[in-house]
């Protein structure tokens, strides 16, 4: 019998590397399937609609929230954030393992409906190097900034919460500590599942 498909939820603080990191997991792993999640947020240079995200205006998301469309969703850093109920119902059961990026709010709330997700927390090597990362990439001016440094601190704060931690420090090595969780996860015993 095979084994089920697995879930592996990931999150980190804005910054942090985890879109450079997931995007060479993926590139290296054909087991593994990316879950589109859902946002009003305004797409940034070279993002593509069903591809990064699924980019909806406020009165959409919110229809589709009255209408239970999400497994969750959640506003984050002033934008509405979600994972669809469709887009984890053709992704399972392709007999590929899955990777959901998710906010916190997003992985507690998974976890309050499924048993079965491996957690992941990326986080970078410091609070300092995150605030360089993040005028770097220059996608925020300094009020976004500043706010999505106040939820770092609270969303490293929660990292214990998750199954793995990942420190970003060197990308090579953060991506093959990722997959390595993926390796581990697909040995275990079925029975432990």
């Amino acid at each position: 019998m095979a084994n089920q498909a697995t879930l592996f939820v990931v999150s980190a603080p804005s910054g942090a590397g985890k879109r450079t990191v997931l995007k060479l997991v993926l590139a290296r792993d054909a087991g593994l399937e990316y879950a589109v999640s859902a946002t009003t947020r305004r797409a940034r240079p070279g993002e593509v609609n069903g591809r990064d995200y699924v980019f909806l205006d406020v009165g959409e998301f919110r229809r589709r929230v009255d209408g239970e469309q999400f497994v969750e969703w959640a506003e984050v850093h002033g934008n509405l954030y979600g994972t669809l109920r469709e887009e984890l119902a053709r992704r399972l059961p392709s007999g590929k393992d899955v990777v959901l990026e998710v906010d916190v709010q997003g992985m507690r709330n998974l976890k309050a409906l499924r048993n079965d997700l491996v957690t992941v927390f990326i986080m970078p090597p410091s609070f300092e190097e995150l605030k360089t990362r993040m005028r770097k990439r220059a996608a925020n001016d300094e009020a976004n900034i500043a706010l999505r440094l106040e939820n770092a601190r609270e969303e490293m704060a929660a990292r214990h919460e998750y199954d793995y931690i990942i420190v970003n420090d060197v990308v090579e090595e953060a991506v093959e500590d990722m997959l390595a969780i993926v390796r581990a996860q697909r040995r275990r015993s079925t029975r432990q599942r």
